[in-house]
């Protein structure tokens, strides 16, 4: 981050993201305080500000998330070019396919998910809108470096590509490999590099301008390695094709690099 962020705009926020990253949604006053690093009265008074604001509640016990964030979240993504072009048909590869169907775009040095659908074969879902995750370790992420070069990435990612499992690439040149594998192919993996026991497959959705988002089908490794990938990764590329257009882009199949 850079520049400076006032005082109270950046408390509010950490209060804020405290309650986000809570596993329970919930946290006691005092949690806040201690998880925030404030005192116990500049924390009362930053959440009686927030509470008349309506963004956060409280039962008076347990304070949560307010009804005016889930407002200003939907109203963002109601607002989101990709969202909006890209969720019904989102939804409908998942309802076809049977595996969970994910849109993500770049934020910064990550990715952020726009869109989440199960279909009735997907596990429990452990992706939510708004989650961030590493651009390197998925296949969503791959998608999204593709037009850019490896010195591109390197001053995007920096040097260090951390590991999340065994499987993780964490090396630029190797990156470099797979991404020019990958766009020759239509379509990116990811094989167990951020989850174990996941597999992904990610084809990148373009406008005019080039590459803006991701959409992505996944399930568990087992299950994805029984069904035809070409079949699957065809019909991924076609609804990415088909976001595209609604996008822009006059030709929904680019001539490959």
């Amino acid at each position: 981050m850079t520049g400076e962020v006032h005082q109270g705009i950046g408390r509010a926020a950490a209060v804020l993201t405290a309650l986000g990253e809570s596993k329970t949604g919930a946290l006691r006053a005092s949690d806040i305080a201690r998880a925030i690093g404030l005192g116990a009265s500049t924390t009362a008074r930053l959440l009686t500000s927030l509470e008349e604001l309506r963004y956060v509640r409280s039962d008076g016990q347990l304070y949560s998330i307010g009804s005016a964030i889930l407002e200003l979240a939907s109203q963002g993504l109601n607002h989101n070019p990709v969202h909006r072009e890209s969720r019904a048909a989102a939804e409908e590869l998942a309802h076809r396919i049977g595996l969970s169907v994910n849109v993500g775009v770049r934020d910064g040095a990550s990715l952020v998910y726009l869109c989440h659908f199960e279909g009735e074969l997907a596990p429990k879902a452990h992706t939510m809108v708004g989650m961030h995750q590493p651009l390197h370790a998925s296949g969503l992420g791959k998608c999204l470096l593709l037009d850019l070069d490896e010195e591109g990435r390197r001053s995007l990612l920096g040097n260090d590509l951390p590991a999340y499992t065994a499987h993780t690439i964490t090396d630029h040149a190797r990156l470099t490999e797979v991404l020019a594998e990958s766009e020759l192919r239509g379509y990116c993996l990811e094989d167990q590099e951020l989850a174990l026991g996941r597999l992904s497959i990610a084809a990148p959705i373009r406008d005019a301008d080039g590459i803006v988002a991701g959409i992505s089908v996944s399930g568990r490794l087992s299950l994805v390695r029984e069904l035809d990938r070409d079949e699957l990764a065809e019909q991924l590329i076609e609804t990415a094709d088909r976001i595209s257009v609604g996008l822009g882009l006059i030709s929904a199949r680019p001539q490959r690099r």
